[in-house]
């Protein structure tokens, strides 16, 4: 396992990689300084997104855990940049009760990446896994001019 890390305005991020995807995003990661192309790659992506630059991520990303947790992921990535959905809709579209997709969320090991901070509670804001909490997931929705929705 190698990490990257990369400075941005949520903190200083780690992207980790194993035999050849993007497995974990933490924060306060430790620079290993690496020698990956691809995780070069995943750090050029997420200066871009910080930047205001890139919307949407290229990158092999492997989520391990049960079915659920990698279809929520999954779920979690067709949310396009700007926008929300809640624990419901994505419930309803799974066939999972909206606490599981709640768990499922707060499981997700590649936070930003795939943008778990685009799923809101049916009245509004809810948590953040990522340290900061809810303070970092405004900050990741106003960034990408969602915002509004909050007020």
């Amino acid at each position: 396992m190698a990490m990257i890390t990369v400075d941005t305005q949520f903190g200083r991020l780690g992207i980790l990689e194993e035999d050849g995807a993007i497995t974990k995003l933490v924060w306060d990661g430790v620079d290993d300084d690496p020698d990956s192309e691809l995780l070069q790659e995943a750090a050029a992506q997420l200066r871009a997104y910080d930047a205001g630059k890139l919307e949407n991520f290229d990158l092999p990303l492997r989520v391990e855990g049960s079915d659920m947790q990698k279809a929520v992921c999954a779920a979690m990535s067709a949310i396009p940049f700007g926008y929300t959905r809640t624990y419901g809709e994505l419930a309803k579209e799974l066939g999972y009760s909206a606490q599981s997709v709640g768990q499922g969320c707060g499981g997700n090991p590649i936070p930003v990446i795939i943008p778990c901070h685009r799923v809101m509670g049916a009245k509004g804001l809810t948590g953040f896994s990522g340290k900061g909490g809810v303070e970092t997931k405004v900050a990741l929705l106003r960034h990408e001019g969602a915002a509004g929705l909050l007020i």
